[in-house]
Parts: structure tokens; C-alpha cells; sequence
């Protein structure tokens, strides 16, 4: 048999390109301060209520997440080109379409609900291709490298947003962002590609028949009747909003003590979270998933405790807890793609991950929702510190009660025939009945062989 080519370090840096051009939810932060600053302004541009300032940043993440579904699904059963360039296209069709209005309606439409469809497709056609192409020692590791640039996005995005909107005005510069990501995004998908059906990353490199898969494969419904599922969902549900509260806020609390240099710690918050992807998907993938994300939540909680504590004049301090926090809660898009896959299997992986990643959506939309209301009714963020903190250490308890399933439940067989047939005739009844529900006899002359 020819040998097939395995394109997985292409597939791979082509998901880390197009991560670095989505990345840009994560520098939501700058635009929010830019358009907090018209408000308090009064220049008649930007009219909202500060309690909602978050509202665009909010359905963003709740439209991504929820688009992980249908996007997962169609790079499953079509290709992950494809979605990447739908992703591509509604990214930037979403930022160009607010860069013609000032509407808070206008935003949440078009950032809010286009654009996050589109991150949704892109960042599902991103992932699962690439670490079909590996063996499951690597799964932390490339499910790691491929979301990094997601994190990695705000270094070069922070300093660029502030450099634009100084120069030419937040609406032109989300126009500038808009065109160039649905150029980047739709070149860097022609390179994405899933391997054939025949190939297995296990497969010896001498000559030796490919290894089996193992482990079992879930189908969604399988997979939502399983406990594991709604433990991991509501540990990534506060994994992720804990972390994104932070991210949706930090260039306002930066501000304070480092003025227009609050880009600065926005890119060293990026640089923790790209890197917490790449470390925690490494280590999980010698010491387990569940081990290294309680190892995670419980230092991103403590984090949270001491954010309690940090003054507004401790800029050092501001910094070094923003790159912990990136750090903390870039883990977390690491481990659980790769506990997705070790959990129910890679044949339904996109579609599985889709329906496990509305965890992330969920938390980014009430988490940052309910700490910007917090922030507006108290002018302090200590009380949205700690609920995050508690929720943190409840989603650190689940990982002792998380195991991995055992078994993929299969229908009960139909009673067997009487009389029972006996020897390769019983043999096809039975899988007959197992696969359809009714026994399998055969034509006539397949049955008449048989019985000689």
C-alpha cells in the first residue's frame, strides 16, 4: 500500500495562523476602554449604559461557543477548509459591520453574534484536524500549540488596537482588522485537511500493521448520557468565565496605574495564556488531565483571592497577576480538547467538543456579565473576585469525582429465535439483531448455503 504523507505539522501551524488572527476576542478589552471613554466623554458617539459595556464581548462568547456545534459537526463530516473560510468570512464581515455604527444593538449584532459565529468556525476547523494526525502522547502537546495562537493573538493585537485607535478612530481600525482577517484566515485554510480514513497516526514506522485505535467512541447522544460530560461542563464553565472575566476587564483595571501603557499588560496577559496552553497540554500529557486541571483551578483560585488585594498604584503587581491569570485560564482550552478526545473517541470529536465547548460560552457570557454589573453597583471588582474564587474551588472538587467512561451504552438485542439456529447462522442472526434491531438472515440462496 502507498505510504500516505502525514501533513501534521502543516495542519498544525496553519491552526496556530488562523488562532492568531481570531484571537482577537481577547483584546475586547481595548476596544471596550475606547468606547467607555466616549461614554464618560459625552461626545455623542458611543450613548450606553456602563452596565453594558460587556454586552457585545458577552454574546461573543455565548454565539462562539454555541457555533462549535454546527461547525464541529460540518468539519467532521465535510471538511475543515470549508469552515475555516465561513469562519474567516464572518469574522470579518462582523467587524467591518460595526465599524459603520455607534448602535449598542449594531455591536452586539455584528461583534456580538457575527463575528463570534465566525470565531466559532474558525477555531473548530483548527484543532481536531491537527491531532487526528497524532499519536494520543501528543494530544496535550499539539491541542496545546494549535490553541496558543488564540492566546498568543493580543501581543501583536494590544499594541496594534492602541496604535489605531490613536491614529485613526475604533471604527476605522475594526474596517482595518476586518478586511485583513478574512484574507489571513481564508489563505491559512487551504492548508488545513483531515487525514484519510485508512491512516493511524500509532501506525509503526517499521513496516508493522497500524495499531488499533483505543478507546471507545461516543456518538453526541452517547456522550450526553454520560456523567463525565456534565462535570467537565461546569468545570470548564467556571475555568473559563473565571478567566475571561478577567480578560474582558483587564485593560480598564490596568489603566489606572499604567495609563495608555495598559496594552502592555493585555500583551503579557496573551504571552501567559499561550503559554499556559502549551504547558498544561504537555504536563496532562504525563500526568493526566484531571490531575493537572485541579493543579490548575486551584492556583487560578488562589489568584483570584489575591487580586483582592492588589491597590491600584501596584502596577508591578497588576502585571505579574495578569500574566498568572492568562497563564491559569489558557490551561484550560488545552485540557479539555484533549480530555474530549481521550474521553469519547475521535470519530464524532468536532461535533463532541462543540457541545462540551458551550461551557466556555456559557461561563464567558454570565461571568462577565455578572461582574461588570458588580463593578457598575459597587465601583469595585473584590466581590466578582471572590464568587470567581469559590466557583473555582467548587470546579477543583468535581475533578476528584471525574473518571473516564467505561462503556458506550448499546440497545438490548431482540429475543433470540426459537428454534435457535446454530453455528454461522446464529452468528449472523445475532449481529443482525445487534446492529438493526431485527434478525439477519440473508437472501434465500445465502441461507440455503448454510443450512447445507
Amino acid at each position: 500500500m502507498e505510504k500516505i504523507k502525514n501533513h501534521g505539522w502543516s495542519v498544525t501551524m496553519a491552526g496556530i495562523g488562523i488562532n492568531l488572527a481570531l484571537g482577537i476576542l481577547y483584546t475586547w478589552s481595548m476596544f471596550k476602554m475606547a468606547i467607555k471613554d466616549s461614554i464618560v466623554a459625552g461626545d455623542g458617539r458611543f450613548e450606553w449604559s456602563l452596565s453594558s459595556l460587556n454586552d457585545p464581548y458577552a454574546v461573543c462568547c455565548l454565539a462562539f461557543a454555541f457555533s462549535m456545534i454546527f461547525a464541529g459537526r460540518l468539519q467532521d463530516k465535510l471538511s475543515p477548509r470549508i469552515t475555516a473560510l465561513i469562519g474567516g468570512v464572518l469574522t470579518g464581515l462582523g467587524l467591518m459591520w460595526i465599524s459603520q455604527s455607534y448602535s449598542l444593538w449594531v455591536w452586539i449584532l455584528g461583534f456580538g453574534v457575527l463575528t463570534g459565529t465566525g470565531l466559532g468556525f474558525g477555531y473548530a476547523s483548527a484543532t481536531p484536524p491537527a491531532i487526528k494526525w497524532f499519536p494520543s502522547a501528543k494530544t496535550g502537546l499539539i491541542a496545546g500549540l494549535v490553541v496558543s495562537g488564540f492566546g498568543l493573538a493580543s501581543v501583536y493585537i494590544a499594541p496594534l488596537s492602541s496604535y489605531l485607535i490613536k491614529e485613526v478612530g475604533l471604527s476605522a481600525s475594526m474596517m482595518i482588522f476586518g478586511g485583513a482577517f478574512i484574507m489571513v484566515v481564508c489563505g491559512l485554510a487551504q492548508f488545513l485537511v483531515n487525514p484519510p480514513k485508512e491512516f493511524s497516526p500509532e501506525a509503526k514506522v517499521d513496516g508493522q500493521a497500524p495499531a488499533k485505535p483505543k478507546g471507545l467512541e461516543f456518538s453526541p447522544s452517547a456522550m450526553l448520557r454520560t456523567r463525565s460530560f456534565y462535570l467537565l461542563w461546569f468545570t470548564y464553565f467556571v475555568g473559563a468565565g473565571a478567566g475571561l472575566m478577567i480578560i474582558g476587564n483587564v485593560a480598564g483595571m490596568a489603566k489606572a496605574s499604567l495609563g495608555d501603557m495598559a496594552w502592555v499588560v493585555v500583551a503579557l496577559m496573551a504571552v501567559g495564556n499561550a503559554g499556559g496552553r502549551i504547558v498544561a497540554g504537555t504536563l496532562s500529557d504525563k500526568i493526566g488531565r484531571t490531575q493537572t486541571l485541579a493543579i490548575m483551578l486551584c492556583f487560578q483560585s488562589l489568584i483570584m483571592f489575591s487580586l483582592m488585594m492588589v491597590g491600584k498604584e501596584q502596577a508591578i503587581v497588576m502585571v505579574m497577576a495578569a500574566a498568572l491569570v492568562g497563564f491559569n485560564y489558557g490551561t484550560n482550552l488545552s485540557l479539555f480538547p484533549s480530555a474530549a478526545k481521550d474521553y469519547y473517541g475521535l470519530r464524532n470529536f468536532g461535533v463532541n467538543y462543540g457541545l462540551l465547548f458551550t461551557a466556555w460560552g456559557a461561563g464567558g457570557f454570565v461571568l462577565p456579565r455578572v461582574s461588570q454589573m458588580i463593578v457598575a453597583a459597587t465601583g469595585s471588582y473584590e466581590s466578582a473576585y471572590l464568587t470567581a474564587a469559590v466557583l473555582l474551588i467548587m470546579g477543583a472538587g468535581m475533578t476528584v469525582v471525574l473518571d473516564k467512561p467505561v462503556s458506550v451504552e448499546v440497545p438490548a438485542a431482540q429475543p433470540a429465535l426459537s428454534p435457535r439456529p446454530s453455528g454461522a447462522l446464529t452468528s449472523m442472526v445475532r449481529a443482525g439483531s445487534l446492529a438493526t434491531g431485527r434478525p439477519n438472515l440473508g437472501n434465500k440462496n445465502t441461507y440455503r448455503q448454510m443450512l447445507k
